[in-house]
């Protein structure tokens, strides 16, 4: 099945998994700065005091950026374009559309006074790493073309400097190469973190790169903290993000200048990695892994579902919470953080649980008991015989002495612990560590007013 993306069709007409609006008059650069609901959500401002993604690039894996766009120049390397053998960031037309997109949801700084004007991007510090590979489009239907592998792309984007990898793309397959799950393996082996868009058709099916281990797969969510309905899922989802009415940079002139309005897990999974560059930024001694456990661990669901059990194939562990992200005191975690752990060899090893914080049981010896150890034991087991025995003797002589004070019920009464009123303590969930906590600060919809959304 094809990979729905939001790329815009020649002359601004609706293409599948796109909502574009072009029927009002030009807006000005204050509204489309407006426009960008998730910035007031996240409460951006606030996130800006604590990081900006200054020092950390990002790499997009994409159609070519239009690196001169008002929005974005000086923010834009050179980066490759793999399918002309030139630069990526020299992005134009239809051909740049997505790419510039995505870029200035990560990277925007805006424009005129104080970047005020125009689209503004999460890490508006951070620096963009175009790195281009075909895009063929089949029936309005753009997916990666057909001879094309994004193995080589995404080594490259390792190789170069690259912190964070955004593959807004689809494949059309359900699962990597082998090539192709080298090169992730590879990315995860230099501490790089891959986040990548499930799809746009509303099916409950893997998307590669989404599903492939070691992935951090993302969803789309609305302005209320919905799951979009046409935003893929399966049990490899991790995170949702914004993905409907997100307003973006584009170099095709648009009735609202250079820009658009579309849906799509596309820009879900551009706003993780910007809240991914955040981190990195703040947190430079996190792995990869650990930066996706801090995402994880702070991510959140409407308060209507709370009793909803964690992952979810439709919510993943929650939508983001970059502030939250930034702020609150979250254990770092194995070094693998929600990855299955990698073999000594450098790959993957599915036998390895995702989600989980540990790496994997540690493997048993296969040599017999030493003698020391034999004693040892057989030295704790008499011990532990004595203080059995002296408990059924003190036991045997309160019975004889009558009941505890307190009445029935043991010590405290009806009233103690664990009785009727008493504080019976929640049953531990040990297979699922990243559980959400009901009613964390920061989750939408409702906010206190002193909360804002997304925080």
């Amino acid at each position: 099945m094809s990979f729905t993306r939001t790329l815009r069709a020649v002359g601004g007409a609706v293409v599948a998994g796109a909502l574009l609006f072009g029927t009002a008059p030009v807006a000005s650069a204050d509204q489309i700065r407006n426009d960008q609901w998730p910035l007031q959500k996240f409460d951006a401002e606030s996130i800006w005091k604590i990081s900006t993604g200054k020092g950390v690039t990002v790499a997009v894996i994409d159609g070519p950026v239009a690196g001169n766009h008002p929005d974005l120049t000086g923010s834009v390397l050179p980066g490759k374009n793999f399918v002309t053998g030139g630069r990526g960031d020299q992005g134009s037309g239809d051909e740049g559309d997505h790419g510039t997109a995505m870029a200035s949801l990560i990277a925007g700084h805006g424009h005129g006074p104080g970047g005020s004007e125009g689209v503004k991007g999460l890490a508006p510090d951070a620096k963009i790493l175009p790195v281009a590979i075909n895009l063929a489009t089949h029936d309005d239907i753009p997916k990666l073309g057909e001879e094309t592998k994004y193995a080589e792309a995404l080594k490259y984007a390792v190789d170069h400097g690259a912190k964070v990898v955004n593959m807004s793309f689809g494949t059309g397959k359900s699962e990597a190469t082998a090539e192709e799950q080298q090169a992730i393996d590879y990315a995860r082996k230099h501490d790089v973190l891959l986040v990548a868009a499930s799809g746009n058709e509303g099916v409950g099916s893997s998307q590669d790169p989404a599903s492939a281990p070691g992935v951090l797969a993302v969803g789309a969510v609305d302005d209320h903290g919905y799951v979009w309905d046409k935003s893929n899922y399966g049990s490899y989802l991790r995170l949702i993000a914004p993905g409907v009415h997100i307003r973006s940079a584009s170099p095709v002139v648009d009735v609202k200048g250079k820009y658009r309005l579309a849906n799509g897990t596309s820009d879900s999974a551009a706003y993780v990695s910007a809240a991914a560059a955040l981190l990195r930024s703040k947190f430079p001694d996190l792995t990869a892994g650990q930066v996706a456990n801090r995402l994880i661990k702070t991510a959140g669901i409407p308060v209507d579902k709370q009793d909803m059990k964690l992952p979810d194939t439709r919510y993943g562990f929650g939508f983001i919470k970059p502030y939250s992200a930034l702020t609150k005191d979250v254990p770092a975690g194995s070094k693998n953080g929600p990855f299955p752990a990698l073999k000594s060899g450098g790959s993957s090893d599915p036998s390895s649980a995702a989600g989980n914080n540990e790496a994997g049981p540690k493997i048993q010896s296969d040599k017999g008991l030493s003698m020391p150890f034999i004693i040892l034991v057989a030295v704790v087991g008499l011990v532990v015989l004595v203080i059995v025995l002296v408990i059924v003797l003190v036991a045997k002589k309160k019975r004889r002495n009558g009941p505890p004070p307190g009445g029935p019920g043991g010590f405290g009464g009806p009233g103690g612990p664990g009785g009727p009123g008493g504080f019976v303590p929640h049953p531990p969930n040990p297979n699922n560590s990243y559980q959400q906590q009901p009613g964390g600060p920061g989750a939408y919809p409702p906010a206190p007013p002193t909360q804002p959304p997304g925080r």
